[in-house]
């Protein structure tokens, strides 16, 4: 609990800006949580391996890899595959990109990723649960097997239920409650 309050003081600190915004949803807000300021940190990263390893754990998942849409999600699938080298079993990562790139290999997804193997997917800011959804979708498509979300900030509003409503678990390492918002 100790590395989660560091985390979330961290978030705050870095990551948290008041003012007048639009969200990747489409909603408008009085904050703003740019949590890459957060996980994109030497001293993010060291906190949200350990603390995502473990909130994947006490979920009773036991996932093959893990990831997102990227960016957000990338740093923090990253960081929980190096934590998991201190604590094994290991947990590779992979990134969805939003869309196919259109030369080289054509994939949209990028990484430690198969057909058939059972991933959590990472999402760093959950408001509407839309990016966490398209990942899904993506990695289903590829035949994966989604154990649950991953969420760093849940912002409580509405997202984890429209994700739940799919049929998958959320489980949020912190709330904006936590934040003091």
């Amino acid at each position: 609990m100790k590395d989660r309050a560091a985390l979330a003081a961290l978030l705050r600190e870095r990551s948290l800006t008041f003012g007048d915004f639009v969200l990747s949803s489409g909603q408008r807000s009085t904050y703003y949580i740019d949590a890459r300021k957060t996980t994109m940190s030497a001293e993010g990263q060291a906190l949200i391996g350990p603390v995502a390893l473990q909130a994947i754990r006490d979920a009773g998942w036991n996932p093959e890899s893990v990831g997102g849409l990227t960016m957000g999600a990338d740093p923090i699938a990253y960081s929980i595959a190096r934590a998991s080298v201190d604590e094994p079993p290991l947990i590779q990562a992979f990134s969805v990109r939003k869309e196919a790139k259109g030369h080289g290999t054509r994939r949209q997804i990028e990484g430690n990723f198969s057909p058939g193997a059972r991933v959590v997917v990472i999402e760093d800011v959950i408001t509407s649960g839309g990016s966490a959804l398209r990942a899904i979708e993506a990695v289903r498509a590829e035949g994966a097997r989604v154990l649950g979300v991953l969420a760093l900030v849940d912002r409580g509003q509405g997202g984890r239920t429209a994700i739940e409503t799919a049929g998958v678990g959320v489980v949020s390492i912190t709330t904006t409650t936590n934040l003091g918002i």
